[in-house]
């Protein structure tokens, strides 16, 4: 049997445009066109933004699934809804059992109302009984790990105790499906570990959980099947590592490793990068310097920095950087960086850039920008080849040395 059924799902937004008026006439002129618009439309102009559309998939009971997608995918919309938040346009769901829900942190808390009273609010809210909540009561709190703080109003709370307490509250109520967004992010990584381990549990007692999150190990360790987002749309359905490797061929590095790229963008004020090289070849031998040459263009504004991500072949992030390392402040259009290859791993490398003023504004990214390739032909351990030992580092990084 089918724990959740989703239809034609489809939702929309209507997007209200509004000129920009930067001077008193401006405004005014703006304001006329306005109210002459709305007495002969009756309306002002708008735009549809579809979230959603068209979704159609189905998720037996008892299963874990992944819902995995770019941000802005229709991922957490696509939740919302399922947890009876917002109503869709179009389509329509059928939810066999109890659903809890974790979307944002301290959902359904009331921040006056302390840790303890908050458990029985949401409790009751989710549709548990007091008896049902006070069975599980101590268990929740030792989960959350929120004793001391227990008759603390809830506004008092970090972000991290927060999440503790509401994960704790959904998880433990016995829902029959359990829907749990990015949200655990927020919490430490010994946390993660324990909700991923609850979820784990949870799963093996024949519930449904729908799972989404960025960390793709996560969802491999947790899920057995997938869905992938694309502007909307289901891309991709199936077991959990053909759904991965379908969104990971988004984010593809080119087909051939190239040592040079300029800008389609030719916008003379617009920040961006204009070009980017690294030299004459782009297959390295391991312990060569890769010297990475960039130029911008455009008029860039003073305190932008260069973000540089270093990339593996399924997409897992070796390096971040950025020229706020740089000896001296940068001046001029142009940079370069050089990244010592002695620690790398053979094999296929893509690089990232993006361009900010750091908490201000985003300016330009490119992903995959250029590749490259480490090779060690002279490496060999009794006749295995360098390509067979697995993992981002060289395996000779690792100093052994024989016991007395």
């Amino acid at each position: 049997m089918n724990a959740i059924v989703v239809e034609h799902l489809s939702k929309s937004y209507r997007l209200q445009r509004q000129a920009r008026a930067d001077t008193l006439r401006d405004a005014l002129s703006h304001g006329a066109r306005g109210l002459w618009r709305r007495l002969r439309q009756g309306r002002l102009e708008e735009e549809t933004f579809w979230a959603l559309r068209e979704l159609d998939f189905a998720v037996p009971a008892g299963e874990v699934i992944g819902i995995i997608g770019r941000n802005g995918a229709g991922k957490s919309t696509l939740l919302k809804i399922l947890s009876r938040i917002t109503e869709p346009t179009e389509g329509r769901i059928v939810l066999r059992g109890r659903v809890s829900s974790l979307l944002e942190v301290g959902t359904g808390f009331h921040p006056e109302l302390s840790g303890r009273e908050n458990i029985f609010l949401n409790g009751a809210i989710l549709g548990m009984s007091r008896a049902e909540i006070r069975r599980k009561f101590d268990e929740i709190v030792a989960f959350a790990e929120v004793e001391r703080f227990l008759d603390t109003p809830v506004k008092r709370y970090s972000s991290g105790m927060y999440v503790r307490l509401a994960f704790a509250v959904a998880a433990h109520l016995e829902p029959e499906i359990l829907i749990v967004d990015e949200v655990l992010a927020v919490g430490d990584i010994q946390f993660q570990e324990k909700c991923l381990g609850k979820m784990h549990e949870v799963a093996r007692t024949g519930r449904t959980v729908l799972f989404v999150s960025h960390s793709l190990p996560a969802v491999r360790s947790l899920c057995t099947q997938g869905l992938l987002l694309r502007q909307g749309r289901v891309a991709a359905s199936g077991p959990v590592e053909s759904v991965v490797r379908a969104y990971l061929e988004e984010f593809q590095a080119p087909t051939e490793d190239r040592a040079e790229w300029n800008t389609p963008n030719r916008d003379g004020t617009k920040p961006h990068f204009a070009h980017v090289g690294i030299g004459r070849t782009n297959r390295l031998k391991r312990g060569e310097p890769l010297r990475i040459r960039i130029t911008l263009g455009g008029e860039i504004p003073a305190h932008a920095v260069i973000s540089l991500h270093l990339r593996d072949e399924g997409q897992q992030q070796v390096l971040h950087s950025s020229d706020e390392f740089a000896r001296t402040p940068a001046t001029g259009p142009h940079r370069q960086v050089t990244l010592d290859t002695r620690s790398l791993n053979v094999g296929r490398y893509s690089i990232s850039l993006s361009l900010a003023v750091r908490n201000v504004a985003f300016l330009d990214q490119q992903d995959n920008v250029l590749s490259f390739t480490i090779e060690d032909p002279d490496f060999a351990v009794a006749g295995t080849a360098a390509a067979d030992w697995k993992g981002l580092l060289a395996p000779d990084c690792a100093v052994w040395e024989h016991g007395p």
